[in-house]
């Protein structure tokens, strides 16, 4: 698989470059400036991120949880897809060996897949059932349900110190 990229911001399903900031990436072994830079996005791109996150937050939060886990599935697939280019650059760009990265990708896209069978488990919900008690005194006790749920999007401003860590 060949490596390219168009240095744009991904909003809501649509490529976006109004920034006219560029960001470079830098060969962390000379301090040469890579080719292709990245649009620093816009207070109004970062405001569409948004709406677009809150927008799509309660269609993907009704999705079946199988239906979560094959995505989490599928990003998985992606990064494992991901070739020797991509260890190359990551590796310029970190001065990591290329162990290391390809150790990096294997244990992301092994968080994903272990999300995905989270997902399929469902223990995830902590589903509980505390069923009524209407002879309880001094008053009775109503059916009780609760379960996990998704509140919302997250914004992440910084991965951790691991160069393929999601967030």
């Amino acid at each position: 698989m060949h490596m390219s990229f168009s240095g744009h911001n991904f909003i809501a399903g649509q490529r976006s470059a109004l920034g006219d900031t560029l960001v470079y990436s830098v060969d962390a072994h000379t301090g040469e400036r890579l080719p292709g830079g990245f649009h620093q996005a816009t207070l109004s791109e970062v405001d569409s991120a948004v709406a677009g996150a809150s927008a799509a937050f309660p269609v993907f939060r009704s999705l079946p949880a199988v239906r979560r886990a094959e995505f989490l599935d599928a990003i998985a697939d992606e990064l494992d897809a991901l070739g020797e280019d991509f260890v190359a650059l990551t590796c310029r760009e970190t001065a990591l060996p290329s162990a290391r990265i390809q150790g990096e990708r294997g244990r992301t896209s092994g968080q994903m897949r272990l999300f995905a069978k989270v997902l399929r488990r469902g223990d995830f919900y902590g589903a509980r059932i505390d069923q009524a008690l209407p002879e309880r005194t001094p008053l009775p006790r109503p059916d009780l349900r609760q379960y996990r749920i998704g509140v919302g999007p997250v914004a992440v401003f910084g991965a951790s110190n691991f160069p393929l860590a999601f967030s």
